[in-house]
This record gives structure tokens, C-alpha cells and sequence, in this order.
């Protein structure tokens, strides 16, 4: 479900489209709400590139087994995965 801000409201916040969007992200991976692979989805970046973000700000990563089986379902549905 696509959202959109009033231009001032994004002024206001001095973030880019795309560091709003990282933002929310790394708050929605910190809540547990996301995955590492979901929020790396959700901010438009590589998981890799994403996972520093985290680490920057000393964020743990709480990426563990489960977390890995969710990121990888979309994989397993590849022809000939």
C-alpha cells in the first residue's frame, strides 16, 4: 500500500525520499517487525549496503534462523530453485 507525505512534511524532516524510506525501514527491522531482507526490500537497497546502516548505529541484527527461512521463501519459488 503505497503512502504519501505533503511536500512540507518532507521538508521539514530534511531526509530524501529514499533516506525517509531507510528510515522507516531500520525502524520497522528494530521493532521486529521486518526482516533484515525485508527491510533491505522495503528501503531499496542490496541486504548487504542495508546491513551497515544497522551496525552504524549499533543496532543489534537479530537475524537468526527464522528470519533467514522468510527471506529466502521468494528464492525458493524460482524456477529451478
Amino acid at each position: 500500500m503505497p503512502g504519501t507525505l505533503p511536500d512540507e512534511l518532507l521538508q521539514s524532516t530534511k531526509l530524501t525520499d529514499a533516506e525517509l524510506k531507510t528510515e522507516l525501514a531500520l525502524a520497522l527491522f528494530q521493532q521486529e517487525r521486518l526482516t533484515l531482507g525485508q527491510a533491505a526490500l522495503f528501503a531499496g537497497l542490496p541486504q548487504l549496503d542495508f546491513q551497515r546502516t544497522p551496525r552504524r548505529r549499533q543496532i543489534p541484527l537479530h537475524y537468526g534462523l527464522e528470519a533467514m527461512e522468510q527471506d529466502l521463501q521468494p528464492a525458493k519459488r524460482l524456477p529451478g530453485a
